[in-house]
């Protein structure tokens, strides 16, 4: 039997297999690319300092390394369910299973709430002019929720064009950026300075600075991990996840070098590390006459996109766990109507809006780089211990030192070593101690503590 006429499932139909190696790759890049090069690029040069290229370099080799683990998972076991899936395979221990994917539930909460803080910000002052913040963040928070809540047709479709629009909205970066360098800027104070690329932040040295805003910086290449659940609606998924993930990674990776390298050269460092807004100003820098209130609108398009999606996550995966009985039941209550998992979907909001309430963008990002840098550590983990699995159909292998090497970036890219502040530790752990009250109770109330993972994360 070939992985591709395996069956997705033990029982029932298996899911229609639908996606060819094109639109997988687009599903990833546009998974990819998001909140964080719109939003994060100059907290990351507040890190960095001027060499802004060298995080995201960096950030691509790990993402990099640790999609090959995944990819070598999504071969053997080509069907959805992602890092619990696996994780579960691996180590049998069903209450890390249930820590894993509560944070990763917890990761598209923060990541969202990333994203409502950039909604916020000064694109959307560009467009309306000063206000409080916060009404509209929150406000924010609860028109996702009511799409979310009317379906998820909805939101896919949406995800569709707005990944159309934010790739619009760097190539406009990208293309201005240039034209800026070859043929000059009408700007008066145009300066671009090249050797800013090789300036360091002086605080600490050199090594900390990068890996301190590399810690940062991975957030701009989480999402690839969400592809492998569409292995069962992907066409022959062991020959096409290798080539569309690892093209669709080099794809994003290459985007945002160019941003990165234009962005210092461009602007100051000193006026990067102060906005929410850094590609609207390499736009005015480079083409003043371009108008600023149109690539505001694609800029919020791309935040939008970023939190509707992982909102949608988020919610599915409390959903999966309260059907399967290991958090309390009650937060999987399905609407009569939509047939949407309202409980989930308002307790995801109310926590998103929590934390849009106390935290600031640069706090929310680290904090979803910090938790997916954990479960990735056991992924890569993982891909060893299963290497004593061996299944029939051939597939994807990863060098021996790619998992290992991936494990350790990860774990050092979470640990305090990379200059993470302890306050992200503090927001991680109160996160999954949620996760941890919702455990016990339920096995206080129940005494349950297996489940079906394939069906809980896919």
């Amino acid at each position: 039997m070939t992985a591709k006429d395996s069956p997705s499932n033990a029982q029932g139909p298996a899911l229609k297999r639908v996606l060819g190696p094109k639109l997988l790759l687009f599903f990833v890049v546009g998974d990819i690319l998001g909140t964080s090069i719109y939003a994060l690029t100059g907290k990351v040069a507040g890190r960095v300092g001027g060499a802004l290229w060298a995080p995201f370099l960096l950030a691509f080799v790990v993402a990099f390394l640790t999609a090959c683990s995944y990819l070598e998972l999504v071969g053997k076991y080509p069907r959805a369910g992602g890092a619990p899936l696996y994780v579960h395979r691996a180590f049998g221990v069903p209450f890390v299973t249930f820590m894993v994917v509560f944070t990763v539930m917890c990761s598209g909460i923060t990541s969202a709430s990333a994203a409502a803080q950039a909604f916020g910000g000064e694109y959307l002052e560009e467009l309306v002019g000063h206000i409080p913040s916060l009404p509209i963040v929150i406000g924010f928070v609860l028109v996702l929720m009511a799409i979310n809540l009317r379906g998820v047709s909805e939101s896919v479709k949406a995800n569709v064009v707005l990944t159309c629009v934010e790739l619009s909205g760097l190539a406009i970066v990208i293309l201005s950026g240039v034209y800026a360098l070859v043929l000059g800027s009408s700007d008066p104070v145009f300066n671009p300075t090249p050797a800013r690329l090789t300036q360091f932040n002086n605080e600490g040295g050199p090594l900390l600075a990068i890996t301190s805003a590399t810690a940062l910086a991975f957030f701009a290449m989480v999402g690839f991990e969400d592809s492998v659940n569409m292995a069962e609606e992907t066409k022959n998924p062991t020959r096409t996840f290798p080539r569309a993930v690892l093209l669709a990674l080099s794809i994003t990776a290459a985007i945002y070098l160019a941003v990165a390298l234009l962005t210092a050269t461009l602007v100051p460092t000193e006026e990067l590390k102060n906005t929410d807004a850094p590609l609207l100003l390499v736009v005015k820098t480079a083409v003043p006459w371009f108008p600023p209130v149109i690539f505001s609108i694609i800029a919020l398009s791309a935040v939008t996109n970023t939190a509707l999606m992982n909102m949608l996550m988020a919610s599915r995966l409390l959903y999966g766990m309260a059907n399967e009985g290991v958090i309390p039941k009650q937060l999987g209550k399905v609407h009569t109507s939509r047939a949407t998992p309202w409980v989930s979907i308002l307790f995801t909001s109310i926590l998103a809006i929590a934390l849009v309430s106390s935290l600031e963008i640069e706090d929310l990002g680290s904090t979803t780089s910090l938790l997916l840098l954990a479960v990735f550590a056991l992924v890569n983990v993982a891909v060893l211990v299963l290497r004593r699995e061996k299944v029939e159909h051939p597939h994807f292998t990863a060098p021996t030192w790619v998992p290992v090497l991936g494990a350790a970036s990860c774990l050092f890219l979470a640990s305090p070593l990379s200059g993470r502040p302890v306050s992200e530790y503090l927001i991680a752990g109160a996160l999954l101690g949620i996760g941890l009250v919702f455990w016990l109770v339920n096995y206080f109330v129940t005494g349950r503590t297996r489940f079906n993972v394939e069906r809980m994360s896919s």
